[in-house]
């Protein structure tokens, strides 16, 4: 790919990747919807922080892109890789494409980021190395996806802070406070 594509609109990078009106399409695009929506709310809670709206626009938009390549059937996907690989997999695509800083969120959003402790502790398919979100940005992408799941019946729909840190407990109270501390930090509930 040319430069030209860091100026395109994230669906048009999605569409290099996935077929409109597909169930994987479909899910992608109503996952990346709400967590761009909650990731723009959580990043007015810091405004006086600047972080980069277009930036979280776009980058919340193509987070999971790399799922397209995963063997993940109940929400559209195909692919021959597990799916806790989607991460890497959509770092090397956005990078193949020129998008090399939103790449860098693919890679980092899982969870609330994953340790070279975490990789070796659960034997995950992944390469030895910490992918935690780093740029405010970053986390913010990161806090808004806990909220949303694609496999949920209704997609759109946000678990509470208590649902995520009830999920996110079984990786560990680290994961858990790290959480309960940007949700403090990002949270819009009550604001």
């Amino acid at each position: 790919m040319d430069s030209s594509t860091v100026n395109r609109d994230p669906l048009e990078i999605i569409e290099i990747f996935f077929t409109p009106e597909t169930r994987a399409y479909d899910v992608l695009i109503a996952h990346s919807e709400s967590v761009m929506q909650r990731a723009l709310q959580a990043a007015a809670t810091v405004s006086g922080e600047n972080p980069d709206l277009e930036f979280i626009r776009r980058a919340a938009m193509l987070h999971d892109i790399g799922m397209i390549q995963t063997d993940a059937p109940e929400i559209g996907c195909h692919g021959a890789e597990p799916y806790m690989k989607h991460g890497i997999l959509g770092r090397e695509m956005l990078e193949d494409v020129g998008l090399h800083r939103e790449a860098l969120v693919c890679e980092r959003h899982t969870g609330m980021g994953l340790t070279v402790h975490d990789i070796e502790a659960a034997n995950l398919p992944l390469p030895l190395r910490d992918m935690c979100p780093q740029s405010l940005e970053e986390m913010i992408i990161c806090y808004a996806d806990n909220f949303f799941s694609k496999s949920a019946k209704d997609l759109r729909a946000a678990r509470s802070a208590d649902e995520v840190a009830q999920r996110l407990a079984r990786f560990g109270e680290d994961k858990v406070r790290l959480f309960r501390e940007w949700d403090a930090r990002f949270g819009v509930a009550g604001r």
